[in-house]
């Protein structure tokens, strides 16, 4: 798909990864909608890229549709889809004051992978009814998973069930929608430097970038970004969840 021109819609894009694909896409020449649960955040990336500001908590069925119509109406239906927002607590499932409370879980199931879901089903029903492009293409959907779905640390219980789940939504997301010529994918990043990272002391962080096998340093969300624009840009890439971590394998803590 040629991004210029086309409508997008990226979740968590008040910062990190989310706010560096907003801005890439619309350097490519995209219409972006920032979508945020902050909106002072998706403000001033929005003012950054040229592209709207919207809050949206991805979990909520109704605000969804109500920021994806918001979008529509700006920019008409998108045609690309970059789920960014997440969430990413480190708790055991049996801790030093016993369980690990039941709505600690679910909350990060809720907005990882119910809010993952909520979008893609929302943009699917607006990306079917467009016109299709070269190849049959109507949209391309694009969530993030972590490596932590396939080597989920201890403390990570919650986090890499969530995005175990994003993993595996993903072919059966893309066979049942290819009828429409929309492709779904997700992207698995190993460690990035995201703000969270980011406030670690710095000893911790080349720590962190040195168990990379190559190259030993923390991935850059421009990284990530590319990864996006070449996804949107290759139609043959369909029904694939892309590890994006210098050969990185977790320990399991």
């Amino acid at each position: 798909m040629d991004i210029k021109g086309q409508a997008a819609v990226v979740t968590g894009a008040g910062s990190g990864l989310g706010a560096e694909t907003a801005l890439r896409l619309a350097q490519a020449g995209a219409k972006v909608a920032l979508l945020d649960i902050n909106l002072d955040a998706a403000r001033t990336m929005a003012e950054k890229c040229g592209g709207l500001a919207i809050k949206c908590d991805v979990a909520d069925a109704d605000g969804a549709v109500k920021a994806l119509d918001e979008a529509k109406a700006k920019h008409g239906a998108a045609r690309i889809l970059v789920n960014c927002a997440g969430i990413g607590p480190a708790k055991r499932i049996v801790g030093r004051d016993g369980a690990m409370p039941l709505a600690d879980f679910e909350r990060v199931i809720k907005i990882n992978l119910i809010g993952s879901f909520n979008m893609l089903r929302l943009a699917a029903v607006g990306m079917q009814a467009l016109e299709p492009l070269n190849d049959g293409e109507r949209g391309v959907v694009v969530s993030t998973a972590s490596v932590a779905a396939f080597e989920g640390q201890i403390g990570q219980a919650a986090y890499a069930s969530s995005k175990g789940g994003v993993a595996a939504l993903t072919m059966p997301a893309a066979r049942e929608l290819a009828q429409f010529g929309i492709r779904v994918l997700a992207i698995a990043p190993g460690i990035f430097a995201t703000p969270m990272l980011r406030a670690l002391p710095q000893d911790v962080q080349d720590s962190l970038g040195a168990s990379v096998p190559f190259p030993k340093r923390l991935g850059s969300p421009s990284e990530y970004a590319e990864l996006v624009l070449h996804i949107v840009r290759n139609v043959y890439l369909n029904g694939e969840v892309i590890r994006l971590d210098g050969a990185l394998r977790m320990a399991p803590r």
